[in-house]
């Protein structure tokens, strides 16, 4: 079940243990897009995310989970095949978010977590949100997942 809501996916609502899930690139690069907000509020998801960039385990469909709070996690999830560009309008991957998604349904369930996020993939990986929403329902089922719209 998705519920959307106006405010900050870095500030998840709810009681109980929270991911807050967001898409990254596969090469490395960390600085725009929501990326931003998470290393205003914690610098652990960036510190944690450059470490891994470095591995064999750092690839398209692999999930991070790095804790910043008692009750709060940060699933960074890779399912960007490089970056946004004017060559490369479309840079997600549905394939790797799909598994991403089973990953991290795997994970909320076994913590018994909500899970919070931005309309991820829609920005600068150029993805369609019905297609991601698709995505979310048909993986992350008997999980509370929180999309957040930014308030302007």
């Amino acid at each position: 079940m998705i519920i959307y809501l106006k405010g900050d996916a870095t500030k998840p609502i709810g009681d109980g243990p929270k991911i807050i899930a967001h898409i990254c690139n596969n090469k490395g690069g960390w600085g725009r897009g929501f990326v931003l907000a998470l290393s205003s509020r914690w610098k652990e998801p960036e510190l944690e995310y450059r470490k891994w960039s470095k591995t064999s385990d750092f690839k398209l469909g692999e999930v991070q989970f790095v804790r910043v709070e008692p009750m709060i996690v940060i699933a960074n999830m890779i399912s960007q095949n490089g970056y946004f560009s004017s060559s490369n309008l479309t840079p997600i991957c549905y394939k790797s978010l799909k598994r991403c998604l089973g990953i991290l349904s795997v994970n909320a369930k076994y913590s018994k977590s909500s899970v919070h996020m931005p309309r991820i993939g829609t920005g600068l990986g150029g993805g369609d949100w019905v297609i991601i929403e698709k995505l979310i329902q048909d993986t992350l089922t008997d999980i509370n997942v929180f999309v957040y719209d930014l308030k302007k």
